[in-house]
């Protein structure tokens, strides 16, 4: 079979092999990959910026859909031709987050989804909702069940709330859907005037454009009659939590998911104190959570926001495509036809 590996550091250095099929074991299923997805991880991961000590060689990608085609001997519940989908961390089926459950991460501690075939324990996989095609359930893994559990867990959305998304990458688009199923209203911040536009066809209630107010905070407070947002999304990192801290109301939440700014600030302490503000690290979340949304989309018919798509081959052309910032919603790898 055909696989991507990451053998040095770099989106050049990146290199399709030809490798043996996978081999189940009694206990795994083996899947024939259709489509994989790109997050802003697996660009830091191929780059080496993400975990500069990764062992390599190493198939990268977290996300990815495809079929069974083989069961092993011990395996209940599934069967060949079932649609499935990965769970980003192996080990987490449910309950709180632990050290023990963060391992085996697909794309990073493990080999992951950018590969025609991947074999994979049956209890970490989730089968993928019946409306949903193979490009539109790669998008799900990481930026979905990250933004479902930005929305259902760092702050239960209730309707009527007011929620602030960051950009319109996988994560912001998948919680302004996620947000406007639970009624509340969503605004956000963007540096394209056109990509807010675009976002607006989907629910977006305001934007502003970062780039031409960059203290947008407040732009936030004069849309919420001075009171601040209820939840900010916040993805940025080191280059927006301060104006996330100032944007959010009086007991609100921000959900800490992103670091697309930068891992490093000065911070100031008295806004978090003074506003009694809970800031909430999101990092995706169990299998639980993800059975949990899937059924959400299903019943809601939610259709993810695939941007562009790639061939198989092209992949340095897609990771090229997510550093440069310009896509809208997810970016996706044939792998399969």
């Amino acid at each position: 079979m055909k696989a991507w590996r990451i053998v040095q550091f770099g989106v050049d250095q990146l290199e399709q092999v030809e490798t043996a099929l996978p081999a189940p074991g009694p206990g795994d299923v083996l899947m024939r990959i259709h489509a994989v997805s790109l997050n802003f991880r697996d660009l830091l991961m191929v780059k080496g910026h993400y975990n500069p000590k990764l062992a390599l060689p190493r198939i990268p990608c977290s996300d990815g859909a495809g079929e069974i085609v083989e069961v092993g001997s011990e395996v209940h519940g599934w069967k060949v031709g079932d649609r499935v989908a990965g769970i980003f961390m192996q080990n987490w089926l449910d309950g709180q987050m632990s050290s023990a459950k963060t391992r085996g991460a697909l794309g990073g501690d493990i080999d992951g989804m950018l590969a025609q075939y991947v074999a994979l324990p049956a209890e970490g996989i989730v089968a993928i909702p019946e409306s949903l095609n193979y490009e539109q359930a790669a998008t799900l893994p990481c930026a979905a069940v990250t933004a479902w559990n930005a929305v259902t867990r760092a702050h239960p959305v209730r309707a009527g709330e007011t929620v602030l998304i960051q950009g319109t990458g996988g994560v912001s688009i998948f919680a302004l859907q996620f947000a406007m199923l639970m009624g509340a209203r969503v605004i956000g911040v963007s540096s394209s005037d056109e990509k807010l536009a675009r976002a607006k066809t989907l629910g977006l209630d305001a934007g502003v454009n970062y780039r031409q107010v960059p203290d947008w905070a407040p732009w936030v407070l004069e849309q919420t009659n001075g009171d601040g947002v209820d939840l900010v999304v916040e993805v940025g990192g080191s280059g927006t939590l301060q104006q996330s801290l100032m944007a959010v109301r009086v007991a609100g939440t921000v959900a800490q998911i992103g670091v697309l700014t930068g891992v490093e600030e000065s911070l100031l302490i008295a806004p978090i104190l003074h506003k009694q503000i809970r800031v909430q690290g999101v990092y995706v979340g169990s299998r639980q959570d993800f059975v949990d949304m899937n059924r959400a989309i299903a019943y809601a018919r939610l259709k993810p926001v695939v941007d562009q798509s790639f061939a198989f081959d092209n992949v340095r052309e897609a990771l090229q495509t997510m550093e440069s910032g310009l896509h809208f919603g997810k970016i996706v790898i044939r792998v399969a036809n």
